[in-house]
């Protein structure tokens, strides 16, 4: 065999390893790089099988210079569909959708743009108009040396071949995988574009709008709580995998202990049981709603439609028990008329907590702060003789996480505008998001939220309080990694044994750590909830 044509099979064989690999790479978890791997991708071996008979079929090359062009721009269309279709199941375990993806768009990307430095920010635009130009170069290369070689027979049986393989071998492979098994069949990026775009479609369209579900039976004397102020609150991706990944339960341990500690010298006690949310990884709202109004939600179109309804819920069943209602919003920056759906006496969003303290995260404000702006809310209802159910959605633990805010012990002055030392501010802020592993900032973030329980619980003093700490949803699929379980932690803390003793009856565990089995969904923890709060009439 001559040089030449050595160089030349040498070429081909770069060419068809280049064209498999671009659609056949993994993600490296928990990163937004990725890998070679071992997988095979049916859509490389339907293109080269294609081409080579095609190739038999006439005279003249498949392809004309212009057409290479233009299918190679069409192939870097496919390599970055499955680069954000592999990415997006390892990072934030789901596939995408397109439809809802492009709603969120805008905010993630003011989000991003808001807590990311400049120059990250830069980097990410730079990349973004590169990449696509980096990858037509080869790839442009490698079709227009495959289009080259079907002109020879012999080329056009090794391209023939090596298509037939790959088809014959994924297709084995995805017939002998187990449904959720690890498989060598590499997702083929040609239907999930397909797959996605017709989805979009029918959601634009409402052809696939089902009808809204019926609201459970939500009586209750509340007896058991008849009295004390009741706290809902829904901690931001507060998931089981805080529990479960030793990288983040070493982190987050020191401040559970204080916490646990916090419910001993104050008389508090925890019962705990783990709930199946009906969201993953963002999409709080859908958790809120679903525990809210006792309606598993886990569509942003049924979310949006119930929400202009009139539906009983959890604050409209305290509301008709003499409680005033207020939540506490502070991710609500713009106008929320949906709101009026919970039936809240008063909503107290991002603008009426005043906030004047230094910046943290996306939303500026601090879960203590929000805490103690709670507590003065509240007091002002309890002067005019109403006991309180409120209702407050953290936001410290929000990804990216960091910097995480320093923990105040003195809660007087978390309300003012210098609620930190300046030597403590600096530290937090020097500590910024490592954007390739955000695990580190996540368990910093969580053990401040535990800090903030316990000092929360001991400002308290005889208040008779019923608190219920819900986590919203796991965080992203980054940090769970992939196949994480849905599951969140659900504790209720109260002085009041009988309340405890019923909830226990409801299948909650004494102390902080949950059960190893989920007992219920966010949706049905609402009436058992409300069962052991006072009982069906």
């Amino acid at each position: 065999m001559t040089l030449r044509r050595l160089s030349t099979w040498a070429g081909l064989a770069l060419a068809l390893a280049w064209l498999h690999a671009s659609l056949a790479f993994a993600n490296i978890w928990p990163t937004l790089g990725i890998r070679l791997n071992d997988g095979l991708s049916l859509d490389a071996g339907l293109a080269l099988l294609a081409l080579a008979l095609w190739s038999a079929r006439t005279p003249t090359p498949a392809l004309s210079p212009r057409a290479v062009r233009r299918w190679s721009w069409v192939w870097v269309v496919l390599i970055i569909g499955h680069y954000i279709e592999a990415t997006a199941r390892a990072l934030y375990g789901r596939s995408v959708n397109i439809y809802w993806d492009l709603k969120l768009l805008p905010d993630v990307g003011s989000m991003f743009a808001f807590v990311a430095r400049p120059e990250l920010v830069a980097a990410v635009v730079a990349v973004a108009l590169l990449v696509p130009v980096a990858l037509y170069l080869p790839t442009r290369l490698a079709w227009s040396t495959v289009v080259k070689a079907c002109e020879l027979p012999a080329g056009r049986r090794v391209i023939a071949t090596v298509g037939t393989a790959l088809v014959a071998l994924w297709t084995t492979f995805w017939w002998i995988t187990p449904p959720g098994g690890e498989t060598r069949a590499v997702r083929s990026v040609v239907w999930s574009i397909a797959e996605e775009t017709a989805e979009f479609a029918v959601e634009a369209s409402g052809l696939n709008r089902r009808s809204l579900p019926d609201t459970p039976a939500l009586d209750t004397s509340l007896t058991a709580v008849r009295g004390a102020d009741v706290l809902v609150l829904f901690l931001e991706s507060y998931g089981m995998t805080s529990w479960e990944r030793p990288e983040i339960t070493t982190v987050v341990a020191p401040a559970r202990d204080r916490l646990a500690h916090a419910l001993a010298d104050t008389g508090y006690s925890v019962v705990t049981t783990r709930v199946e949310s009906t969201t993953f990884g963002g999409e709080s709202w859908l958790a809120h709603i679903s525990l809210l109004s006792g309606i598993e939600v886990r569509d942003p179109d049924i979310n949006r439609r119930l929400m202009l309804e009139t539906r009983t819920t959890l604050p409209r069943v305290f509301s008709q028990a003499g409680y005033h209602t207020l939540a506490v919003m502070p991710g609500i920056q713009l106008d929320w008329p949906e709101g009026r759906f919970y039936g809240f006496d008063r909503i107290h969003a991002f603008n009426d907590l005043k906030y004047a303290g230094p910046s943290f995260g996306w939303w500026d404000v601090t879960d203590q702060f929000a805490l103690a702006r709670l507590d003065q809310f509240a007091a002002e209802a309890r002067r005019a003789g109403q006991p309180v159910m409120a209702f407050l959605p953290s936001i410290s633990t929000h990804a990216p996480f960091m910097p995480v805010p320093p923990y105040q012990p003195d809660w007087s002055r978390i309300v003012t505008p210098t609620p930190y030392a300046e030597a403590e501010l600096q530290r937090a802020y020097e500590d910024v998001p490592d954007w390739t592993d955000l695990t580190p900032g996540y368990s910093k973030a969580l053990a401040y939220t535990h800090d903030t329980l316990a000092g929360y619980l001991r400002t308290q003093g005889d208040r008779d309080l019923v608190l219920v700490v819900v986590g919203d949803h796991q965080p992203a699929a980054l940090i769970t990694g992939e196949g994480a379980t849905w599951d969140v932690p659900a504790h209720v803390i109260t002085r009041r044994p009988d309340l405890l003793q019923r909830l226990r009856d409801q299948g909650f565990v004494d102390g902080l750590a949950p059960p190893a089995q989920t007992r219920a969904r966010m949706d049905t923890l609402l009436p058992l909830l409300l069962s052991a709060f006072g009982g069906t009439r």
